[in-house]
């Protein structure tokens, strides 16, 4: 079963990033968006994390988040796919589950 993990919330200001990773499994999906964004920046205290959670879980980034907040998309880990909001659609609809993390 394939889920999709959708976080929302700065890692910097909430833990709902690292609850998500403790309970997504290989095959999974992250999608960050809103303020969740933030976790995809290089350079940041996130980023190992991350690209170690990447090994098995598929991480996209909103482009229209990025773009809100003024972060352009080369700042963005290697490796995270930046989605539209029909890609976020289509994510939710290949999923078997989506579950928000809050």
């Amino acid at each position: 079963m394939s889920i999709l993990h959708t976080v929302n919330k700065s890692p910097f200001e909430k833990s709902s990033l690292d609850s998500c990773l403790k309970y997504a499994k290989g095959g999974s999906a992250v999608l960050l968006y809103e303020d969740g964004v933030y976790a995809a920046l290089k350079g940041t205290n996130m980023e190992d994390k991350v690209k170690s959670a990447a090994q098995g879980i598929k991480f996209y980034v909103l482009g229209p988040d990025l773009k809100a907040r003024g972060i352009a998309d080369d700042r963005v880990i290697d490796g995270i796919a930046i989605v539209d909001y029909a890609g976020f659609v289509d994510l939710s609809v290949e999923s078997d589950k989506v579950s928000a993390w809050v």
